[in-house]
């Protein structure tokens, strides 16, 4: 099921960000040949939009818009023959989608509502208001029973006492005045929904600050949904994606800077396997979350484009603004091998990250 969500979740944004390439095209009065659903070999012509085939084909991975003249062509509807301001509008446009769409998919997903800490005022007023874990201490009784960041305590009992709520600080009284002398029974639901019977025995000396005090080792929150109303979501949203786009803009500095200083830290990034776990976990944690996770694919797509590499619209765009430069066209064979060795090298990376989540998986 995470493939196919993950499938799913990877067309639209792909088509979405070919979608704005379209629009502008159009606007910019190219010649568009055809908007496919898929990657060739061509299944069905669908319909036309205007003089623009509307094509399914059989590689259901994203979708591409084809624009006449763009590796070099004669006429005035060209994309090589119109003027270079036109030529750039229709490169970031793509992108230009990809961050706007991210921008929606946040507003919406502030509306819907999505997990997060809870003040012990909003409580009463939050839907799906749970224990969650935030933290495990590495070693500790707690990270040895199996419990994991992101697992909601049910419920729990040591035998003589029960527990059950939402409250951190009622279950830390719980743990501790067992006073270490009794195994706990922890009632978990995992963050992919599975329901398990967990057991550790509270110890001594993890609380840094009152080291005498019995402790699982485990941080915890009261997480709930509180949605939020459509005017505050605009603003709001904007204010997020804004930071969102901040933070990916600054690790993606950071991971390139560290291909080139054979520095790179892959431990640290996910390939298309990676990213089909997360946003399967994340359709399960409720779809507000969906949409968060796909809001940060958005904008990673729309970054990595802006990339100036061969292949990329980046790239594509670095060779028109050379060629207002030099005031002439770059010879189409030159940037047929450029894009070549370009696309090569993505390929490469891929096959890395893909091939660093199967070792993180089978490991």
């Amino acid at each position: 099921m995470s493939i196919l969500i993950f499938i799913v979740v990877l067309v639209v944004l792909i088509v979405v960000h070919e979608f704005g390439h379209f629009v502008v095209a159009k606007l910019a009065k190219m010649r568009v040949d055809e908007f496919g659903l898929g990657y060739p070999p061509r299944a069905a012509i669908i319909g036309k939009i205007g003089e623009t085939l509307l094509t399914l084909n059989w590689l259901p991975f994203g979708g591409f818009v084809k624009i006449f003249g763009e590796d070099g062509g004669e006429g005035s509807r060209a994309f090589a023959t119109r003027p270079r301001i036109l030529q750039a509008l229709v490169l970031v446009a793509g992108i230009t989608m990809n961050l706007f769409f991210a921008y929606v998919l946040i507003t919406g997903a502030l509306i819907a509502g999505t997990p997060r800490a809870l003040s012990p005022s909003e409580v009463a007023t939050a839907q799906n208001v749970q224990l969650a874990v935030a933290n495990v201490l590495p070693n500790s009784p707690a990270a040895q029973s199996g419990l994991l960041p992101g697992d909601s305590i049910l419920s729990a009992e040591d035998g003589h006492y029960a527990f059950s709520g939402t409250d951190p600080a009622a279950f830390t009284k719980f743990v501790s005045d067992g006073g270490g002398n009794t195994t706990i029974a922890l009632s978990v639901r995992h963050a992919d929904g599975k329901e398990v019977l967990l057991f550790a025995r509270p110890v001594t000396g993890i609380v840094a600050s009152d080291p005498s005090r019995p402790a699982l080792g485990v941080e915890v929150a009261t997480i709930g949904v509180i949605p939020v109303s459509f005017g505050a979501a605009i603003i709001e949203g904007a204010t997020l994606t804004w930071g969102a786009i901040s933070i990916v803009a600054t690790g993606l500095i950071h991971f390139f800077y560290g291909i080139f200083t054979f520095s790179a830290d892959l431990s640290q990034v996910s390939g298309p396997i990676g990213i089909a776990g997360v946003v399967g976990g994340a359709s399960a944690s409720g779809f507000g979350n969906l949409l968060s996770i796909m809001a940060i694919i958005s904008i990673n797509l729309a970054l990595i484009n802006l990339i100036p590499i061969p292949a990329l619209d980046g790239g594509r765009l670095l060779f028109v603004i050379i060629e207002s430069i030099i005031r002439r066209p770059i010879n189409p064979n030159v940037s047929r091998a450029v894009n070549s060795i370009g696309f090569a090298l993505l390929i490469l990376l891929m096959v890395v990250v893909t091939a660093h989540d199967l070792f993180r998986i089978f490991s």
